[in-house]
């Protein structure tokens, strides 16, 4: 066999190209880069209301993300649970604000801790990009009711360029997916 050919080297387990490893661990690092940053909790108190403007920023983009969960917590009891599609048009940013209003009818006056977690939920039911908030707020009510809540209730949910999700509109959108569903399955069949 003359010199000048070179041998044709075959891969094995043990002599595997470097690059793939490499861009293994960039694409690893990119994903524990993705954050979700809770950037400010303000509130404001109207006669019997509570209303907190929420900030957050989706990191390293809003493209890194379709949808986030928020959970609200008062005075360590979960009172709201939201899901929030992130827009991806060109004119949205990276940077998100909502407003949820309590009811605080009957809340005693003195301070109380709000919590705002954030997360993104996989189908494996699995939370990532997981980060909270707490303020403690010292309410005091403008009126006086004569029995006393524990816990106020949600009185409503606004988002700035966010489409904010409530449990009656995601039933709405399961029963839709499964019907749609069951026609695919039924012009399969037809075939």
């Amino acid at each position: 066999m003359p010199k000048n050919l070179k041998e044709s080297k075959q891969l094995t387990l043990d002599n595997l190209p470097i690059a793939p490893k490499q861009e293994l661990a960039k694409t690893t690092a990119q994903v524990q880069e993705k954050r979700i940053i809770i950037t400010d909790i303000g509130t404001l108190t109207k006669e019997d209301e509570l209303a907190l403007k929420v900030g957050f920023k989706l990191a390293p983009s809003k493209t890194a993300f379709s949808k986030v969960q928020s959970d609200l917590w008062f005075d360590n009891q979960q009172i709201n649970s939201v899901s929030i599609r992130i827009p991806q048009g060109p004119l949205a940013t990276d940077d998100f604000e909502f407003t949820p209003v309590l009811d605080m009818k009957g809340i005693p006056a003195g301070p109380h801790i709000i919590k705002v977690e954030m997360y993104e939920l996989w189908s494996s039911g699995e939370k990532l990009s997981q980060t909270f908030k707490e303020v403690t707020v010292d309410y005091v009510p403008q009126t006086r009711e004569s029995r006393f809540v524990k816990v106020p209730s949600v009185k409503s949910v606004a988002g700035k360029d966010l489409a904010v999700v409530s449990e009656s509109e995601k039933d709405i959108y399961r029963g839709i997916e499964k019907t749609m569903k069951k026609e695919q399955l039924s012009k399969r069949d037809d075939w």
